[in-house]
């Protein structure tokens, strides 16, 4: 019987409170709550376009303001396919996806390299969408990105509207993310000469 690649993260801090639960081998079911609107629309763009289940309920000190619970949800997103991916055996490793939403085009490249970071090149015409502070996209996504050892790259190939701009950049990570997830019947062990990812 294959081994299922899910996983459940839970954080506790005096800031905010955390679970997450993700299989990566679904059609693309997504429950969110996070107290987050627009957040909560990108996190459902995530699990439908990277063709997973993700389950996300936080609870963070929105009175202060989205940051904590924005970066605390990457952080704990990140943890969980991390440990959902194991050892990483049988990956195509590399996957890539350009993704257009009306005048907007945002091009991902993710790597599942054991090596976190983010490039992140998307500039946004406005500060806020809804009560969204669009610079919290780069927190979510540096966060996910350090937290699940994968290298990510994010770059704006075109737009004007804030809200299909941070759109497409989800759903073009998303669907890289598939992509670089997928097993290869032909791959064995992992896709790296170091024989480790």
């Amino acid at each position: 019987m294959t081994k299922t690649r899910s996983a459940t993260i839970g954080r506790e801090t005096r800031e905010t409170r955390i679970e997450v639960f993700c299989d990566l081998d679904t059609s693309g079911d997504a429950e969110i709550s996070t107290g987050v609107p627009f957040f909560d629309h990108m996190l459902e763009a995530l699990g439908r376009h990277a063709l997973m289940t993700l389950r996300v309920a936080a609870q963070g000190d929105l009175e202060v303001d989205a940051h904590h619970t924005v970066e605390d949800v990457g952080i704990c997103i990140g943890r969980a396919f991390s440990e959902a991916l194991g050892d990483k055996t049988g990956i195509r490793r590399y996957g890539s996806a350009a993704v257009p939403m009306d005048e907007a085009l945002v091009l991902a490249a993710v790597d599942i390299s054991g090596r976190g970071g983010l490039t992140y090149d998307v500039q946004l015409p406005i500060e806020f969408i809804g009560t969204f502070e669009t610079s919290l996209a780069k927190e979510f996504l540096s966060a996910l990105a350090v937290s699940a050892g994968i290298t990510v790259h994010l770059h704006k190939l075109a737009g004007e509207n804030a809200h299909h701009i941070v759109e497409s950049a989800f759903k073009a990570f998303a669907r890289a993310f598939a992509a670089a997830t997928q097993i290869d019947s032909r791959i064995g062990g992992v896709p790296s000469t170091k024989g480790v990812l």
